[in-house]
């Protein structure tokens, strides 16, 4: 019989072999794939996100369980569009224009693929036209900015300010980074801060809830774990 917290536990130590192997066994024996989902890949993530709040596990051991989890996550995600379940919200992260950084923002990505979102990776060095551009094209709910440099965080407010004027203000922005701070995220206008990996995702979280009781975001069934983005 299928193993949901087998499944669980390799996410967190980062098996990817096994994950593979313990999915692949739950669908042939008829598991529904949303609790492959839910109580196997995303109940790992949860709990990697928790250990990574206490310092229990760093970058490296979430980036080696979030890899895991993806593992899993490519043989079920047809099934998940064949059976119509919906993820959370759509994500799309990037960082702003002048910076090359990546690593938070890949962290963001995997660890809030892992809590349940659909998620795009807008890349590095991007201008309010690629953000645009971007948005135009996957429809988010939600936009992630992340920055690590003084000189290019104030771009930021530049992003926000070009959706807001374009009409765009439906779309939640969450902004990160190191030199980013929730009394910058008031000063430019921003939904909300994610102080790392493990804050961004429960920002993600709370902004998905909050469109979902506006209505803005239709049937989103998948519930969540937490964990956040840091650049």
């Amino acid at each position: 019989m299928a193993d949901l917290q087998k499944i669980a536990d390799s996410v967190i130590g980062g098996k990817a072999a096994d994950v593979k192997s313990l999915v692949t066994a739950a669908i042939s024996e008829g598991v529904p794939v949303e609790n492959i989902l839910k109580k196997g890949l995303i109940a790992g993530m949860d709990v990697v996100g928790t250990k990574f709040r206490a310092n229990e596990f760093y970058v490296p051991e979430v980036l080696i369980a979030a890899r895991a989890m993806h593992a899993g996550m490519d043989i079920l995600q047809p099934l998940l569009t064949k059976a119509g379940i919906k993820p959370l919200g759509k994500v799309a992260v990037g960082t702003v224009k002048g910076d090359l950084h990546d690593i938070g923002k890949n962290l963001v990505l995997m660890m809030a693929e892992g809590a349940g979102f659909e998620v795009h990776d807008i890349g590095v060095d991007q201008s309010l036209e690629k953000f645009m551009a971007a948005a135009d094209k996957c429809h988010p709910d939600i936009i992630g900015m992340s920055a690590l440099l003084t000189t290019t965080m104030t771009y930021m407010k530049t992003v926000i300010d070009g959706f807001q004027a374009a009409g765009r203000g439906d779309i939640k922005m969450a902004i990160g980074g190191a030199p980013i701070s929730q009394t910058f995220a008031d000063e430019i206008g921003a939904d909300g801060y994610g102080a790392n990996a493990s804050a961004a995702v429960d920002l993600f979280l709370r902004l998905a809830a909050e469109r979902n009781r506006n209505g803005d975001v239709q049937n989103p069934v998948l519930a969540g774990s937490a964990v956040s983005g840091e650049d």
